[in-house]
């Protein structure tokens, strides 16, 4: 899959409409499993080999960061290059200008993985979270939310997961002593950031996925007294595959005897 991304002269500043195409375009490839993310940035012909060379990888680097903000795995990322300028092939002298503007872009080729037959494993069933909230927890406990899943750079459930937190919340109705902290987290930023959050384009992600969830529970009738909210950005990765550090967890803060 290809994608470009055209930018102003002398500029590497992402304009709002390309930044709006770039979005739908990773869109296209949240259900797709990827093997690599090519980014390849150019400039016209005008301007001296290095201030080509220099700003052709600044744009590149631009489109990274933005890939890198909408929870993609930094790691896919395997070529951030800038290739300086491209030569101007005249085909009409009125249509300078416009092959100028197509020339000062960025290119992204994503590579799928090629699918390989499953291997279908039997492992032991784990208790799910709606079970560990019924048995004895105590506080301090860490629970994270099996199975919650969220649509790609957005903080609102896939369909699937709405029974899980129907769930959840039927039980914490129930458990009125349980005061609790949800806690949410996102994958694939640099560093400890968190990750932007299409629907409002700010970048706080985990924080509206948190509250997402407070919100869920709230409606299903858990008192909003119980609970708190927050976002953990990436602080805490799990070390493994990138989809589970997109996670919600609930945290015991006090229990409270009820009479």
């Amino acid at each position: 899959m290809k994608h470009e991304v055209y930018f102003e002269t002398d500029k590497y500043d992402i304009l709002s409409t390309e930044l709006n195409r770039l979005l739908l375009f990773l869109n296209q490839l949240e259900e797709l499993d990827i093997e690599k993310i090519s980014i390849y940035g150019f400039t016209d012909d005008r301007g001296s080999d290095a201030y080509n060379e220099r700003l052709s990888q600044q744009r590149a680097d631009a489109i990274k960061a933005v890939i890198a903000e909408n929870e993609f795995e930094e790691s896919l990322i395997t070529n951030v290059d800038g290739k300086g300028k491209i030569l101007l092939r005249i085909i009409k002298e009125s249509d300078v200008q416009k092959i100028r503007g197509l020339n000062r872009k960025v290119e992204i080729i994503v590579t799928p993985k090629i699918k390989e037959p499953e291997v279908v494993k039997t492992e032991n069933k784990k208790p799910s979270t709606k079970d560990i909230l019924k048995g004895d927890v105590k506080e301090g406990d860490k629970i994270l939310i099996e199975n919650l899943l969220f649509k790609t750079g957005y903080s609102y459930l896939l369909p699937e997961s709405k029974k899980v937190l129907d769930e959840i919340a039927e039980v914490l109705v129930e458990r009125k002593e349980l005061y609790f902290t949800i806690e949410g987290h996102v994958c694939c930023t640099q560093g400890t950031r968190d990750a932007l959050d299409r629907k409002t384009n700010k970048p706080n992600l985990s924080v509206a996925r948190a509250k997402y969830v407070y919100d869920y529970l709230a409606r299903k009738g858990v008192n909003p007294r119980r609970m708190r909210y927050m976002g953990m950005r990436r602080k805490f990765p799990l070390g493994g595959e990138a989809k589970y550090d997109r996670r919600v967890e609930i945290v015991i803060n006090r229990i409270v005897p009820v009479d």
